[in-house]
């Protein structure tokens, strides 16, 4: 019975680790279970431990599952070398600052986001949610750390207020807005001139989930057992509607976005931002199909880059093109100025990218 219910388990682990290959406008439902991956990661590794106790002729069972689970676990949470930054590589800091609202922790969140950007001496950084509603000095704040500062406004109207923003040391060439449907969210393109290469650097904050503080709650409360059997129902119906929604929503924005970096593959190009998803997902993996994911490629550990209670998850993400060389990505979970942690990445042009060079008028 024991060995039955680890084999389940490895066949649940295996479907949930490949959902990522789900199209969620077809099957809103089933995309996101790769939320629940850690779950039977653990579940297996627990069987593990069980079969080393009572029965280690059994291990095999649990072993296997992991073997062929090899990639999904190496994406969840990728174990690579430390690697040592080529001369020239250009430092990229992705990060959501939630508004410069402090993470409910400083009364003067954009303060400790601007000094943190000036100590860590990028050469591009891309923002989401950069937003300056009352302190209209941010803009003049970041000229002063760096020579071209950008921010597209996505949405400014009483009741939510969105942007996105580069600041960098590169001469911005022109900007594109990405298209595609959206209320609040939305994907651009900067291109710049990065030591006489044209480099298109895409910024995106796609689609969330748009939990309410109560819809929050409620999952904490779900997960505490703190919920009848009645309530956690019908709260998890609602949640799981919720997600699959946005599911679908964000599958069609990220297609837009991969065909816009397939549109341009003759420069080299870097896609990074708030993705509002998991590594076990359809919009990480529709991405690294035209992109290398630099965390995978690059980093160690699960990275929790979203870093509410409950809701750990690495919803940022890096990708680049593959005239670019990615070292070091990961997460800096010292900075917590926001609900979200930045996403570091050392990025070094190839040789081969200097037939790109010409710059667009």
């Amino acid at each position: 019975m024991m060995a039955g219910a680890n084999i389940a388990t490895v066949i649940i682990m295996l479907l949930v680790g490949y959902s990522d290959r789900l199209y969620p406008a077809d099957h809103p439902i089933l995309s996101t279970a790769g939320l629940t991956f850690p779950i039977f990661l653990l579940i297996n590794m627990a069987f593990l431990f069980f079969w080393l106790l009572f029965k280690w002729r059994m291990l095999w069972i649990p072993v296997v599952g992991y073997i062929l689970a090899y990639v999904p676990i190496s994406i969840y949470m990728p174990i690579n070398p430390g690697q040592t930054e080529p001369e020239g590589a250009l430092k990229l800091i992705s990060y959501n600052v939630c508004s410069y609202g402090g993470n409910y922790k400083y009364e003067d969140g954009f303060g400790h986001v601007k000094d943190y950007l000036r100590e860590e001496h990028p050469d591009i950084v891309c923002l989401q949610e950069d937003v300056d509603t009352w302190r209209r000095y941010a803009f003049l704040e970041y000229g002063k750390t760096f020579a071209y500062n950008d921010t597209l406004v996505l949405i400014h109207d009483v009741n939510s207020y969105n942007a996105l923003g580069i600041h960098t040391r590169f001469p911005i060439i022109k900007r594109e807005r990405i298209a595609y449907s959206s209320k609040a969210n939305g994907s651009a393109a900067w291109w710049l001139n990065v030591n006489g290469d044209t480099v298109i650097v895409v910024n995106n904050h796609f689609e969330g989930c748009h939990l309410t503080r109560d819809d929050r709650l409620q999952y904490r409360q779900i997960l505490h057992g703190e919920l009848s059997g009645d309530s956690a129902r019908a709260g998890s119906k609602l949640l799981l509607i919720k997600l699959a929604e946005a599911n679908a929503k964000r599958s069609q924005q990220i297609d837009v976005v991969c065909r816009y970096v397939q549109e341009h593959s003759q420069y080299p190009v870097i896609v990074c931002g708030d993705f509002n998803d998991t590594p076990i997902s359809y919009s990480r993996h529709a991405m690294s199909e035209v992109l290398t994911d630099c965390f995978v490629e690059t980093g160690r550990g699960i990275g929790l880059s979203y870093n509410q209670k409950a809701f750990s998850f690495r919803i940022d993400h890096i990708f680049c093109s593959d005239d670019i060389e990615p070292y070091n990505c990961k997460i800096d979970s010292r900075m917590d100025a926001s609900d979200h942690n930045p996403m570091i990445c050392w990025l070094k042009i190839r040789q081969k990218a200097q037939k790109t060079n010409e710059i667009p008028q």
